[in-house]
């Protein structure tokens, strides 16, 4: 099993060495149409990924990888509103962005392996930590429900204020450094507006692993399959924010929607061990869900449907 740990990592490296040294070398905008592309790219690399799992593993995991990543990748394009939130407070040039997010991605893929090891392990130990778990993700989807705002206000992140103590921050970007040396100031090192972008997404990240790691321990404690669904659909996060960024406000019923199978799915956790629900009827209730949530955001848009960023 090892092995496939191995071979699974190395492979996702090797996207994301792809990525930033051969696809996106030079910091540039990224248009829409090869947001589409890259976006459709790791969507069929998920798909080869399932039909592997498929054939070595069977159905039965099969269908817990895909809905593992179904609900990753829907509790994403949620935060992809906190993303495109963060990058307006601090102006960071479209050109800069992706540079910003892929770093954040590469933070977010450790942080998340190190939450997975230990709530796969906390649950394997204490059998109650399921209800916990089962709880936290329903309280998520009221607060989801009810909160019209989001949660994330960048000025007033700890990380980013204890940074500012530590070290100056230079006024302007510095193309896609995150530290400088400035000569005509001894060579005292700076931090660059980038760097403090990087860790609003990093601290950010561990606010969404509070909903979405429970979410998918709820289908399956199997730690390969919760990590690589997690894995892939972060990977693939980054070509789709770009693909929907201008389109954000048209899907304005997707957050109920997302709150809504975060309920559903803490009540399965409790439920768990008294009801077996099976893993195709958890897929099919999660995709029915989002995909009406997003179907009547379609069928009956905000009056101010011109969508404009923030």
């Amino acid at each position: 099993m090892l092995i496939f740990w191995v071979l699974f990592n190395l492979f996702a490296l090797g996207l994301l060495v792809l990525d930033l040294t051969v696809v996106h070398r030079r910091g540039r905008v990224v248009g829409l149409r090869e947001s589409l592309a890259w976006t459709a790219f790791y969507v069929l690399v998920t798909a080869a990924f399932a039909a592997f799992v498929y054939f070595w593993q069977g159905q039965h995991v099969a269908l817990e990888f895909v809905t593992g990543y179904l609900l990753e990748l829907s509790l994403s394009v949620d935060n992809l509103f906190i993303f495109l939130l963060i990058f307006n407070f601090f102006a960071v040039p479209e050109a800069l962005q992706h540079r910003a997010l892929f770093w954040g991605i590469v933070g977010a893929l450790i942080m998340r392996g190190v939450f997975i090891a230990a709530g796969v392990s906390l649950i394997a130990r204490f059998h109650w930590v399921l209800f916990v778990f089962g709880a936290l993700l329903i309280y998520s989807g009221i607060r989801l429900c009810f909160s019209s705002e989001q949660r994330v206000n960048p000025a007033k992140n700890p990380v980013v204020r204890m940074v500012r103590r530590l070290i100056p921050v230079t006024q302007d970007y510095r193309g896609g450094k995150f530290l400088i040396r400035n000569a005509a100031d001894g060579g005292k090192l700076y931090a660059t507006p980038l760097l403090v972008v990087l860790l609003v997404i990093e601290t950010t990240d561990v606010i969404f692993s509070i909903d979405s790691i429970p979410a998918i321990l709820a289908i399956t404690l199997n730690a390969f399959i919760v990590y690589t669904s997690n894995v892939l659909a972060i990977i693939g996060l980054r070509s789709l924010y770009f693909a929907v960024s201008g389109l954000m406000k048209v899907f304005r019923f997707l957050h109920y929607g997302l709150a809504l199978v975060l309920v559903l799915v803490g009540l399965k956790m409790i439920a768990s061990g008294r009801v077996e629900i099976p893993i195709a009827a958890t897929l099919g209730v999660v995709a029915a869900v989002l995909l009406s949530s997003i179907g009547l955001s379609v069928a009956f848009p905000a009056k101010d449907a011109a969508v404009t960023k923030p």
